[in-house]
């Protein structure tokens, strides 16, 4: 094999360098990549628009260039000694990925013990031990972590699923193509074009039908990766030589336009990955193919600003969430200013990492001692204290009493789903159904305020004899006949639609004389606006949603008074649960900042918001439902139990011994212990009403 000294460049999200003619471009192309997931995890608003909505996009191009990489790599040791070394390969691998890997996280650990609640610091630790075993995007698709969602800006190792799809590449892809290079050379083409189409076809239907597993898990990655892999052996069978004509000219600018397109116009709300993630996909593979040493955007990309940038790329993506997750979670309302500062100390970062850390362990004069004792070292370091985070469950014992129970059990109720006695066929608390051929059925519907009350209220049917069916989904209201649309996109939401609602209607009407548990954060639909509590805090709509009837005739009020009257109509009793008041900030969080001071004082400083703000919020909510008269109707008001009573004129949601909520709106389960007690009331009262 030609030896070439190449320049240390960094190949992509945990490549590594390689003997290959060095392509500044390329590196170009990763700085691209970078700065666009960067910007995007910044979420930078200015004169009230969010750009490079579409950053993401940058993961997937770092897909591209790894399958182009690596299996040049590969195809040009086959080429040159006709076998491939494992132990080489994955030794490169190790060196390049996994010290800077181990600093970063080390690192993050005392900054974990300070900001982070137990329930965090103990979820933060899975997230580190799922990392270092490259099953991370298993992790978070099985713990309900979405990438996109507001939550998941909080989560300091999320960004490592991308870290897991490619390892678990290079596990699979060097063994497969090691095959078929073997017994079906000549075949090797058209498999890997087979492989490409199979895995963006399951991409197309996954993103609508399983939207969380298609963009966490290989299987529907593996088209981007294949892109690269493609455009590599098409380079091993035939060269790459590029001529500059019009057509070379020409085809690296559109490339650039489509990758330009997809970061700016993107948005979290398109499906991905799917076929319109063939647009950047498209642009990287005509950059490499086409880029030519005198073409104009390989001047731009081969220029030293975005070389620079692709030389720190993976340090920088190991470092800049973790930073800005942090941060958010010390200061929930961070200016532009904040971000930026954010964006300067991650740079700051990955510059002494880089030379500090990368260069050296690819340098391959260091010897195999150190490097097997740091990285054992290392390793050992990070299983122990994680193991002991997870055996200290997150370290509760050390903090106040009050922070001893599952704050989340509640607020996350795809956590608590347990089929011990049942059957739910997702993760999201979807058509569950507990101790059939009880002596009345009871069914609760709604969004995630209703998930949040549903799992301590299960314990309490079951055990009366009640057979108890659920179906909850973020962000949907019991509404058949309508969709779920997205307001700023006009885009449908493809779990909360007719489909949907007319199943959970189905479930509710199919036996008569049940009871019906109805409930959700009805003033955010009906006011299409984010809750401000006017004191500094606030939360957001899902995503600033509106409801519209399938055939655009009924209006949302006219279709929630007319769904409620149908189920009574049908002799069902209905339980209404008017709205729980929103806080605005996360209160096991703001109370967690108060450690150290209750160490002192044993007595936390209250976390309350305005009773007038609840009142004027829920107004419309509370004219509406009361506007529903009928002898089967039964109301429970949970604003009794925290606002106007302990503090007058303020809605408390904690007292020095429990937590009710598990973050700005959902009630913990402290709290969802309280509200079911007057569900239980009322169910009570249906009882001896039958008798």
């Amino acid at each position: 094999m030609k030896k070439v000294t190449l320049p240390k460049s960094t190949l992509s999200i945990g490549s590594s360098t390689m003997k290959l003619p060095y392509r500044p471009e390329i590196d170009g192309l990763r700085g691209i990549a970078i700065l666009s997931v960067i910007l995007y995890h910044a979420k930078i608003i200015l004169f009230d628009n969010t750009f490079f909505k579409g950053g993401f996009i940058g993961v997937d191009i770092f897909f591209v260039i790894s399958g182009y990489l690596i299996t040049a790599l590969i195809l040009k040791e086959l080429k040159a000694t006709g076998q491939f070394s494992f132990l080489h390969f994955y030794g490169r691998r190790v060196r390049r990925i996994i010290p800077v890997l181990f600093f970063v996280m080390l690192s993050s650990l005392p900054v974990a013990w300070t900001y982070l609640i137990p329930a965090s610091f103990s979820d933060y630790s899975k997230s580190i031990l799922s990392s270092i075993a490259f099953s991370s995007n298993f992790y978070f698709h099985y713990s309900g972590s979405q990438y996109d969602a507001d939550n998941g800006l909080l989560i300091p190792f999320l960004h490592t699923w991308s870290l897991s799809v490619e390892e678990q590449f290079y596990i699979v892809f060097p063994i497969i193509l090691l095959v078929l290079y073997k017994y079906f050379k000549n075949h090797i083409l058209a498999i890997m074009i087979i492989g490409l189409l199979l895995s963006l076809q399951l991409a197309e239907w996954g993103s609508r039908v399983y939207p969380s597993a298609t963009f966490y898990f290989l299987p529907s990655r593996m088209w981007e990766l294949l892109a690269g892999a493609t455009l590599a052996y098409f380079e091993f069978k035939n060269g790459r030589i590029v001529t500059l004509n019009s057509l070379s000219r020409t085809l690296p600018t559109l490339g650039l336009l489509f990758i330009s397109y997809s970061i700016i116009f993107y948005d979290d709300f398109v499906l991905h990955p799917s076929f319109l993630t063939v647009l950047p996909i498209s642009g990287v593979c005509l950059i490499i193919w086409y880029s030519h040493k005198d073409e104009l955007i390989t001047k731009i990309l081969s220029s030293r600003p975005f070389v620079w940038v692709g030389l720190i790329s993976y340090s920088l993506y190991l470092w800049h969430y973790p930073v800005f997750a942090f941060s958010r979670i010390q200061d929930n309302s961070p200016s532009e200013y904040n971000k930026l500062e954010w964006i300067m100390l991650t740079v700051a970062l990955s510059i002494l990492s880089y030379f500090l850390i990368e260069k050296p362990f690819r340098n391959k004069t260091l010897s195999r001692k150190i490097i097997r004792l740091s990285l054992i070292s290392s390793l050992l370091a990070l299983l122990v204290s994680n193991s002991l985070i997870q055996y200290k469950e997150g370290f509760r014992e050390s903090l106040p009493g009050i922070f001893s129970s599952d704050i989340f059990a509640a607020s996350k109720p795809w956590l608590a789903l347990k089929n011990d006695n049942g059957l739910c066929d997702s993760r999201t608390s979807q058509f569950c159904t507990f101790n059939k051929g009880g002596k009345r059925q009871v069914f609760i519907t709604g969004d995630s305020h209703m998930g949040s009350i549903m799992w301590e209220l299960k314990s309490r049917l079951t055990e009366g004899n009640y057979t108890y069916s659920a179906s909850t989904l973020g962000g949907c209201w019991y509404l058949p006949e309508f969709n779920k649309i997205y307001l700023k996109t006009k885009m449908h939401d493809t779990s909360c639609n007719v489909s949907y609602q007319q199943n959970v209607r189905e479930m509710l009407i199919k036996e008569k004389g049940g009871i019906v548990i109805l409930g959700g954060r009805l003033p955010a639909f009906l006011s299409h606006e984010d809750f401000n509590n006017t004191e500094g805090g606030g939360s957001a709509i899902p995503t600033n949603i509106i409801f519209e009837h399938a055939d655009k005739v009924m209006n949302l009020k006219e279709g929630i008074v007319s769904s409620i009257k149908e189920l009574l109509n049908n002799h069902q009793n209905v339980i209404l649960i008017y709205p729980i008041p929103e806080v605005g900030w996360d209160v096991p969080k703001e109370l967690f900042k108060q450690k150290k001071p209750y160490l002192i004082t044993k007595h936390f400083t209250p976390v309350t918001t305005s009773y007038d703000v609840y009142k004027k919020r829920s107004k419309e909510s509370f004219e509406l439902l009361d506007s529903i008269q009928h002898p089967n109707l039964y109301r429970v008001y949970p604003h009794t139990l925290f606002c106007n009573n302990k503090i007058p004129g303020r809605c408390i949601t904690h007292t020095d011994k429990d937590i009710f909520y598990g973050d700005e709106h959902h009630l913990s389960l402290k709290g969802a212990v309280l509200v079911n007690e007057l569900i239980m009331n009322k169910i009570e009262t249906i009882e001896r009403g039958m008798r």
